[in-house]
């Protein structure tokens, strides 16, 4: 017999910001049967369930992965219902609806060569708490010697469609032309029904039968000029994509310009006349200085802090959400929308965003929408295969002379105004650009984020912070 809590801490897997990661080779079957032995046991005493509802992105690792927690599953005497390839929110929602716990297996934006698992109890995505006791678990668990194939139910896709496309009128896109960049997003295949529904004409944009890791945060300049390309060529009104398990979106306007994520997350929230809002600490101060919301809470980075935070906003307020820099939406609470009633999905998705502001367009194009609002811009980057143990070293030393670090970076005429630890090292200047750094929960990644008045500016900082911090 095998033991979960050895088995994991042998593999080197951790958590990450959203859920387990690590590189392909760690995820052995009998990792992923630890880890579903490890959380089904931890939630078991709490909840009663017979069933667990696993899914999967388009990795080449992935079909593996969850044929070794389907088996796991088995072992524990319960029913396996299995929805394929589903965004991770699609999965989430249908969970909820049937108060079962769920698995994810993926690795969201991170590349090909690395894999994870996500996991949600009945009533949603797992806490930081919730991750130490899938750790401290001692489950008992047999080896897995065989993986079986699994029958695809469709049940997951049809409910998450119709969670959207019930909102509204079925000509409600009537007369605009969407390109959905598909790429090798789990979502691929019920994005353009999905616009379809709601009266759109839709053009299929680069399906790739490679695993493409698109990082919402950090776009690609080749994506940037495929998007002002497709726009022009195609005519279109709009482009949707999301990362590799579609819970972040991406969305480009009229123009073929990408939005931030938290920009899109700012305008969705508005329009559906949210109250309150939880967002980690890198993102937009437009979403306070806009004066739009009641009350606006500050987290460290992670979906996990964001709906820690929704407990706190809903014994003051009515409809309250969060969102992610990377566009991931959450909503806390049910919400009206044209009259009709959306089920809270407290966990990132990429959708309902991206509907809220089609619907917001209708009076007017999406590019004055975004320029109606405060004119503070944020850029961010990130330098991969770094080091987390070099990255924490930098900083720690940083956050103990920030005004010399800065100037380190080459911002010899900047001046320091405060800090911030809440999750990394956020240097506030006296001119009021911000200079975010932090090491990735996910990968051995730095990342930098920056704000400023100027686009250009923002973009600089995060260039040349990141093009120095490798000389140190």
């Amino acid at each position: 017999m095998l033991l979960s809590s050895k088995v994991i801490k042998d593999s080197g897997i951790q958590f990450g910001t959203s859920g387990a990661r690590g590189l392909v080779e760690q995820f052995t079957a009998n990792v992923c049967a630890a880890f579903t032995h490890a959380f089904i046991t931890s939630i078991q005493s709490q909840f009663n369930f017979k069933q667990v509802a696993i899914a999967i992105d388009n990795r080449p690792s992935s079909p593996a992965m969850v044929q070794a927690c389907a088996k796991a599953v088995q072992q524990l005497g319960l029913e396996v219902i299995y929805y394929g390839v589903v965004p991770t929110p699609a999965l989430a929602y249908v969970s909820m609806q049937d108060n079962i716990p769920c698995i994810m297996v993926t690795g969201s934006h991170i590349p090909f060569d690395r894999n994870g698992l996500k996991f949600y109890r009945p009533d949603g995505e797992i806490s930081k708490a919730d991750e130490q006791a899938i750790l401290n678990v001692a489950a008992e668990f047999e080896s897995i010697t065989d993986l079986s194939e699994l029958t695809i139910n469709n049940k997951a896709a049809v409910q998450y469609v119709e969670r959207y496309t019930s909102l509204f009128d079925s000509q409600m896109l009537a007369g605009k032309r969407i390109g959905i960049y598909e790429h090798s997003s789990a979502g691929r295949d019920l994005y353009a029904p999905m616009f379809e529904a709601l009266g759109a004409e839709v053009i299929a944009l680069e399906r790739s039968n490679e695993f493409v890791p698109i990082d919402t945060e950090a776009v690609s300049e080749a994506d940037k000029q495929k998007a002002k390309r497709w726009s022009k060529e195609y005519s279109l009104d709009f482009i949707f994509s999301t990362d590799g398990d579609g819970d972040r979106p991406l969305v480009a306007d009229e123009n073929g310009d990408w939005l931030r994520g938290d920009i899109l997350g700012l305008l969705c929230a508005d329009t559906m006349n949210i109250e309150a809002l939880a967002v980690p600490v890198s993102c937009n101060t437009a979403i306070e200085s806009c004066d739009r919301f009641s009350h606006v809470t500050r987290t460290k980075i992670g979906s996990p802090y964001v709906i820690a935070e929704f407990t706190e906003l809903s014994k003051k307020y009515q409809s309250i959400a969060g969102f992610e820099a990377n566009g991931g939406f959450l909503l806390g609470s049910d919400v009206s929308v044209n009259g009709k009633e959306i089920k809270a999905l407290p966990t990132r998705d990429a959708v309902l965003p991206a509907l809220m502001l089609l619907a917001a367009a209708k009076e007017k194009p999406i590019y004055e929408l975004v320029n109606a609002l405060p004119q503070r811009f944020t850029h961010s980057d990130r330098i991969q295969n770094f080091a987390t143990e070099k990255s924490i070293a930098i900083l720690s030393e940083a956050k103990n002379s920030p005004q010399e670090f800065i100037t380190k970076l080459g911002f010899d005429d900047y001046s320091v105004e405060c800090i911030n630890l809440t999750d990394g090292l956020r240097i506030i200047l006296v001119n009021g650009d911000v200079i975010h750094l932090r090491p990735s929960g996910n990968a051995p990644e730095l990342r930098c984020y920056a704000e400023s008045g100027q686009l250009e500016q923002a973009q600089y900082i995060v260039t040349k912070s990141l093009e120095n911090i490798q000389t140190f």
